[in-house]
């Protein structure tokens, strides 16, 4: 039996209503020509048209009685829906799920902002000890998001969260983390399948424990936004304020254009400000007047699609224009320019030359390879966004940083969103002063050059690192008449299952040795500041400011690879295959672009193993990063031959 969508709709019922007036003139026009026709005629011809006349009486008195049925059942039609693809929400959304806008009229010119709308019903069956301020988000699978308003106290630790739905059925609510940005805790509950059939998919309420005293409210809840159709994140630098929104750009390189749209930020009357850059899920505007924002901490902002007369529904906050700090040097540097000048680059130069940025889901059994390794080649930094983890992620990045291991952490919930974070990235390695260079590879990869292999045991010789591929030096951008270099890119080795049935304890490095020969896509490393304004990437590769003279560099195989673990041991592979975090890139379970290069070749859609899996995609014996990886990180201890990162 094919699943309800969470997203579903129909045209609406008033479609198939009829006017019931203009039925009643019909009938009555009729039947005052039959009685015409029955003057006029014979007996005998009136006993001849007397059956067709009330066979036409009663048809339509039929017709009448159902039309005035329909109407009676309004109510129950409209809470029946049929399924459609997720992918066709923001083309059929519901008229509540987003705002009209109306210039000419300043009441209606207001965002939605369901994180202050009460969030409660009135229950008769269900008793309950607190219930939150919450607005929530309905993702994929039917699993809800639930945001806590900003600054509420939670109660202790012990009590259990529930989501509670307007049906009165309870769903066991799981903490999920706090966003990073506007401190807001967060919780994820599954929607109950009695609840998923309504037409108007209401906000649960977060509720903690049982009490004695049973709660009644009379207010409804507010409709549940749907994660498609969605601004979720803001990020304001010096200059601009940065969204993030889901469902406006549906597929990649169909950009509108910023004219199509407006930064709305919700102070009484609205203030709008126009879109400077509209890219993918990333909208960059100007910041508002500050004299007209007053002293409300709490601004919703969104976006304004302009030719639609719609704003997008929100979670995100205006955060204000960040305060500007002049350098303590700048006096130094007006009196006495060249020397003060040496001083102040020195002061403004990002903390790590080099940081690896990536995004994460349920990878702790793997961070520790990894982390080590790139740390020994020249990361000196590791930025993870967190896309809600429930694996012992924590408790790994702990260790590891009680190790010494610089690693930070963000929390990025928002799903199927890996260019957006990326970009995130960019901004927030700005604003902190964080990196000069920054690797974009996910945890199943690891770079390294063929050459490293040549070096010989002598601890006096130069270490092998990522940092010689780039340029150390502001004057070593520069190459030739071809312009400065602000990306590097090497290509990637796929690796296959290379005969193992479970995750190799001596780690991805020694357990898979066998590849496909063709070199895949490309991985970079890339200069900051080289990022072009619209922060656009894909598959781990920004577009580079080429106005300011920017290029991208290529490296050949011998100078830097990537070896990409991509298909591991089925069960590894199995969890892997349910999840993918890019926004433009097709899901493996759905039974579309089969022949696309992000699929599994032959696999299919559906995460049932095949018979062969253990030895597909060996065509090359390569054990080049296992031997060099030996060499740097393997030891013989009493238990046997250990790599450094095995849990002991």
């Amino acid at each position: 039996m094919k699943r309800s969508s969470p997203f579903d709709n129909t045209t609406h019922p008033s479609s198939y209503y009829y006017n019931s007036n203009s039925i009643f003139n019909s009938f009555f026009s009729l039947n005052n020509s039959t009685t015409s026709i029955t003057f006029i005629n014979s007996s005998l011809e009136t006993m001849r048209r007397k059956p067709r006349a009330t066979f036409l009486i009663s048809l339509l008195a039929i017709v009448l009685f159902a039309a005035y049925s329909l109407l009676l059942s309004r109510d129950a039609v409209s809470h029946w829906q049929p399924d459609f693809d997720l992918d066709d929400l923001p083309r059929k959304l519901n008229a509540k799920n987003h705002v009209s806008v109306n210039h000419n009229n300043a009441k209606k010119n207001h965002i939605v902002d369901n994180e202050f709308q009460h969030q409660s019903r009135r229950v008769s069956s269900i008793n309950f000890k607190q219930s939150f301020s919450t607005v929530s988000v309905l993702l994929p699978d039917w699993e809800i998001l639930l945001l806590v308003s900003p600054n509420t106290p939670l109660s202790s630790s012990s009590d259990q969260f529930n989501c509670l739905f307007q049906n009165n059925h309870v769903s066991p609510a799981r903490f999920s983390g706090v966003l990073p940005f506007t401190n807001r805790t967060t919780f994820k509950c599954d929607m109950p399948e009695s609840a998923r059939r309504r037409r108007i998919l209401s906000q649960p309420m977060l509720v903690t424990g049982e009490s004695e005293n049973e709660s009644h409210d009379q207010y409804p809840a507010p409709e549940l936004l749907r994660w498609n159709f969605l601004v979720y994140e803001s990020f304001s630098t010096e200059d601009d304020v940065v969204l993030f929104a889901k469902g406006v750009t549906h597929r990649q390189g169909y950009d509108l254009p910023p004219k199509e749209f407006n930064c709305v930020f919700q102070i009484g009357n609205e203030i709008r400000t126009a879109v400077t850059s509209s890219v993918q899920e990333v909208f960059r505007c100007h910041h508002p007047d500050p004299s007209r924002l007053g002293s409300n901490s709490r601004i919703g902002v969104s976006l304004e699609i302009i030719g639609r007369k719609i704003v997008v529904p929100s979670v995100a906050y205006y955060i204000p224009r960040p305060k500007w700090k002049p350098k303590q040097n700048d006096f130094l540097l007006q009196m006495f320019r060249s020397e003060a000048h040496l001083q102040a680059q020195l002061e403004t130069q990002p903390k790590y030359f080099l940081c690896a940025c990536t995004m994460v889901y349920n990878i702790a059994k793997f961070l520790r390879e990894w982390v080590m390794y790139h740390s020994k080649i020249g990361v000196e930094n590791f930025l993870l966004y967190d896309n809600g983890s429930n694996d012992d992620l924590h408790g790994t990045i702990k260790a590891l940083r009680e190790e010494g291991y610089n690693i930070s952490t963000l929390l990025w919930i928002w799903p199927k969103t890996q260019e957006a974070g990326f970009s995130h990235s960019i901004l927030y390695s700005k604003s902190k002063g964080l990196c000069t260079w920054t690797m974009y590879v996910d945890v199943d990869e690891f770079m390294y050059s063929p050459s490293w292999g040549k070096y010989g045991d002598n601890e006096n010789e130069f270490l092998p690192s990522l940092k010689s591929m780039l340029p150390q030096e502001q004057d070593d951008y520069y190459n030739g008449r071809d312009g400065k270099i602000g990306q590097v890119s090497m290509m990637c080795l796929e690796y296959g299952p290379s005969g193992k049935r479970q995750h190799p304890i001596k780690g991805v490095t020694q357990g898979y040795t066998c590849r496909r020969k063709v070199e895949q896509r490309h991985k970079s490393i890339v200069l900051v500041e080289a990022v072009d304004k619209s922060l656009w990437n894909v598959i781990h590769h920004f577009q580079v400011n080429q106005g300011e003279g920017f290029r991208s560099k290529q490296l050949g195989p011998e100078e830097g690879l990537v070896n990409h673990y991509k298909y591991q041991a089925w069960d590894e592979f199995k969890n892997k295959f349910r999840r993918r975090v890019s926004a433009y890139v097709v899901d493996w379970r759905q039974n579309v672009n089969l022949n696309s290069q992000d699929r599994t070749p032959g696999l299919g859609f559906e995460a049932v193993e095949p018979k062969d899996w253990t030895q597909r995609f060996c065509e090359v014996k390569d054990e080049r990063l296992k031997m060099l990886t030996r060499e740097w990180f393997g030891s013989f201890t009493p238990n046997g031959f250990r790599m450094a990162w095995q849990i002991r």
